[in-house]
């Protein structure tokens, strides 16, 4: 018996690096899978899948179309009954310094990322709100696909870390809109060796095959499975940061510290009192860890 026996779930930017892993770690818990990915990547996964006694179906919708986001949650519904999980996970890069990015380059990065979780979220929401409606409520699981450039910012990626913090906040607006509907929404900011960070000796896997590969994709996904089963129903709005054998939960946005005074501030009191708001930290300003 697997955690996730009798499940449908959606995994979008399936057909290679984490997608993959993820897909395939969620078919051998027991979950049918609909493989969303761009090319043949995605057939290849649902190959081995299905060889290994799973199901799975293709899917090459684009996660930044609208019709086509609600065509793959209409895929899994007509093809493999239901929907219960939906692992927002494609992605792409176009990385430049600010001054050098063109329109292009920020309008694909946030399409692809944002939006592209966005619309497949809404469209289960939409499938989820009517069966809960219709009394037909059971868990459902959103995993959105955050990254450390996205929690802590990083030089040379305004479109992707403003895309994948937007991302975090998502989850978090779901969480709570889903709620009554016994929708969780939850993100991970995994630190992995994917297609998009294979450029970077960093991630490589270490040259004696007998040591801990820290950043191979599967480390991930368990945390994703897991936050897919049923005993997870009580997390959510959360964001886990997964690397290796670690796994960290991180709070978004939480009060350093503060000034008050009965009345408005004037410029010349903030000034004055600008060493009380930072006076926890070592500098005047906030410094923030590097993703890598």
């Amino acid at each position: 018996m697997g955690s996730l026996d009798g499940k449908v779930a959606i995994v979008t930017g399936a057909g290679r690096g984490l997608g993959r892993s993820h897909a395939l770690l969620l078919a051998s818990e027991g979950a049918s899978v609909v493989v969303n990915d761009l090319g043949d990547d995605a057939k290849t996964v649902v190959d081995e899948i299905v060889t290994a006694g799973g199901t799975a179906v293709a899917n090459g919708d684009s996660v930044a179309d609208w019709a086509g986001a609600e065509n793959m949650v209409r895929q899994a519904i007509e093809e493999l009954g239901d929907l219960h999980i939906l692992v927002n996970n494609a992605g792409v890069l176009r990385d430049k310094m600010s001054f050098n990015m063109d329109e292009s380059d920020w309008d694909t990065v946030i399409a692809v990322h944002l939006k592209g979780h966005f619309a497949p979220s809404r469209h289960a929401a939409v499938y989820w709100r009517d069966q809960a409606k219709q009394g037909k409520e059971s868990p459902r699981r959103i995993i959105n696909t955050s990254s450390e450039a996205g929690l802590f910012a990083n030089a040379g990626q305004a479109n992707y870390a403003a895309a994948k913090s937007g991302i975090v906040t998502l989850a978090k607006v779901f969480g709570r809109e889903l709620q009554k509907y016994q929708v969780t929404a939850n993100a991970i900011a995994p630190r992995a060796r994917t297609k998009m960070t294979e450029q970077f000796e960093f991630f490589n896997a270490p040259e004696d095959e007998a040591s801990f590969d820290k950043y191979a994709p599967e480390n991930v996904s368990p945390v994703v499975a897991w936050l897919a089963t049923d005993e997870a129903g009580d997390v959510s709005g959360q964001c886990f940061v997964v690397i290796g054998g670690g796994v960290y939960l991180v709070t978004h946005y939480d009060i350093a510290s503060q000034i008050t005074k009965d009345g408005r501030f004037t410029v010349e009191e903030l000034a004055e009192r600008k060493g009380e708001l930072f006076k926890d930290l070592d500098s005047g300003v906030p410094s923030f860890p590097a993703p890598w």
